[in-house]
């Protein structure tokens, strides 16, 4: 379960022969049934699982134009002043102050693994002592870099329960009270992640919380690793995030974010249906966030490229990040499983599954509003290796089929390629309500140091509130989204907001890195309410976008008062 193994590529390739979409009325014995429920809300889309190790090596590598279609989430990079020699490199890689640009711009956020300024995997040459004064340049390092923003963790160590040395350093615990003291000498701030274990273990966990409960250092949010080989090996998140929460009751401990990471084992990484079963735990389970495991070369984003091109696992990847607005409730049936998305705004329902043998079956309930017969369009992406490059997925046909009590259900024919995954999309029979997405939700985009909250006045019921400003790159609070369009021009942005203040506030507006604006918004009376927009014009490039609403950033003096926003909506 070691991160910095170079393993040899999958050698089977599933075929898939004949899958298409077949009519409503077919025969559909011994068929494995997917129960997506379109009526209901399982939370705001976040992207959870689509994030990475070393994800990047450079501000080149991979290349920057293929990372927005994968909405990454959140990163782990090395530490600045990185001595980690990873798969595939010559050369240490991916120095989080060094690669920042770029996780910014795709509106990702990144938490440091400061244990790899150290050589070799376990780590060598470690003391105590020793560590502490490297604690101290990396930090010093972080804050010289007063306008990287988006940094929102120090992993004070990884897989303490195979690479600390406890012979000659102690226990890991007492470990981690001097090093956690160390970092908040210098950073009082930015969170600090752990304990970063190489497998959730109750024993371990509670004796970590309990010693950090003594010593006031229990982490800002808590860390583990899944990397759980076998067939169903992903059947354990769930078990293992309730077993955290029922600690941290016990112990009194407010509830913290959970970042898993590392996930998936060598034989599941680059297999997209495994790596689906993944990511729809981890949606299930409440986790803030996870990161696939670095198993491939840095700057591959974990083996979803390969010579700089998509391979098959991109491409389910990509799926997820096409989804908005909110995530649905899925029912597996035995290895059937998937995700589920519903943007209400354009009336797209986004399915993405996979991993079972055999016939299949998608049925979509609580289709209000979509009519009584609606589009199904179905894609296919095989699992065909790690060192296969796609070019696209494989069109399976679109085929128009009845709603019957807000319900369809669409069979899908297949000597099927359990590996590979596909995506389901259900629209009205015209088509989603417009070509590509105008409408952008806050609680969907790159929420920093803020807070995503409910109302039932906000579209798709989130918002983000709680914006504030410092005047540090470390705790300026800002919401960052990105946004692709058509084409390059001028567009009109409308933000829809609540002002409950007495009086107009202001945040200020960049995008894609350039100077900084202010926009108005006037008092609407209450918070959390939203009837209210403003609208202003911004210049965007085609393609990707990154626009930000600050309260505070580097570059921009600060906001005045207080707005929550609910989402933009950008027309030409």
């Amino acid at each position: 379960m070691r991160k910095r193994i170079l393993t040899a590529s999958l050698a089977t390739t599933a075929l898939i022969a004949s899958s298409v979409l077949v009519g409503a009325g077919a025969a559909q014995a011994d068929t494995n049934t997917l129960v997506v429920n379109a009526g209901a809300v399982l939370r705001p889309v976040t992207h959870v699982a689509d994030g990475g190790l070393y994800s990047l090596a450079t501000t080149t590598t991979p290349d920057p134009t293929l990372l927005p279609p994968l909405r990454l989430n959140q990163l782990t990079q090395p530490a600045p002043g990185v001595q980690q020699i990873g798969n595939g490199a010559t050369v240490a890689t991916g120095d989080a102050l060094k690669v920042a640009p770029v996780a910014t711009s795709v509106g990702a956020q990144t938490t440091i693994r400061m244990a790899d300024i150290y050589p070799g995997f376990p780590y060598q040459g470690v003391t105590v002592p020793g560590y502490l004064q490297k604690v101290d340049t990396m930090v010093r390092a972080r804050l010289a870099a007063a306008s990287t923003t988006n940094l929102n963790g120090w992993e004070l160590w990884n897989e303490p329960d195979g690479t600390w040395d406890t012979a000659n350093n102690g226990p890991f615990n007492d470990a981690w009270v001097k090093i956690y003291n160390e970092v908040k000498k210098y950073d009082t701030v930015t969170p600090i992640v752990g304990p970063s274990i190489s497998t959730y273990n109750h024993d371990t966990m509670l004796a970590f919380l309990k010693n950090d409960v003594a010593n006031n250092t229990v982490p800002d949010v808590i860390s583990w690793h899944e990397l759980n080989s076998g067939a169903d090996g992903w059947n354990l998140i769930t078990s293992h995030v309730a077993d955290l929460k029922a600690i941290e009751a016990q112990l009194g401990i407010t509830p913290r974010p959970i970042s898993i990471n590392e996930y998936a084992a060598p034989d599941q990484v680059d297999v997209p249906s495994a790596a689906l079963h993944y990511v729809a735990q981890f949606e299930r389970a409440g986790v803030r966030d996870a990161e696939r495991a670095y198993w491939f070369e840095s700057g591959t984003v974990n083996g979803l490229l390969y010579n700089d091109k998509p391979t098959a696992s991109y491409w389910m990847y990509k799926w997820y990040g096409d989804m908005a607005g909110t995530m649905l409730p899925v029912t597996a049936s035995n290895f059937l499983d998937g995700i589920a998305a519903q943007d209400s705004t354009r009336k797209i329902v986004n399915v993405v599954f996979g991993g079972q043998a055999g016939t299949t079956t998608v049925r979509v309930d609580g289709l209000s509003g979509y009519g009584t017969q609606v589009k199904a369009t179905l894609k296919f992406t095989p699992g065909s290796g790690r060192q296969t490059n796609v070019a696209a997925p494989t069109a399976l046909g679109s085929q128009t089929l009845d709603v019957v009590n807000g319900s369809v259900t669409v069979p899908v024919s297949a000597a099927a390629d359990y590996q590979g995954a596909y995506q389901l999309v259900v629209t009205p029979l015209n088509g989603p309500t417009t070509a590509t997405q105008q409408t952008y939700e806050a609680e969907n985009a790159t929420v920093v140091n803020a807070q995503r909250l409910s109302s039932p006045t906000a579209s798709n019921g989130g918002y983000v509130g709680r914006i504030d400003g410092t005047g540090d790159a470390r705790t300026d609070s800002f919401v960052d989204f990105l946004v692709d369009v058509p084409t390059a021009g001028t567009y009109s942005m409308a933000v829809r907001y609540a002002n409950g203040g007495t009086t107009t506030s202001t945040q200020g507006l960049a995008y894609n890195g350039g100077a900084f604006s202010t926009v108005s918004y006037p008092s609407t009376g209450t918070w959390g309410t939203f009837s209210n927009s403003v609208s202003t014009n911004v210049t965007l490039k085609a393609g990707s976008n990154v626009i930000r609403l600050a309260k505070g950033s580097p570059n921009f003096a600060g906001g005045t008062g207080y707005a929550e926003i609910d989402s933009i909506t950008l027309t030409r």
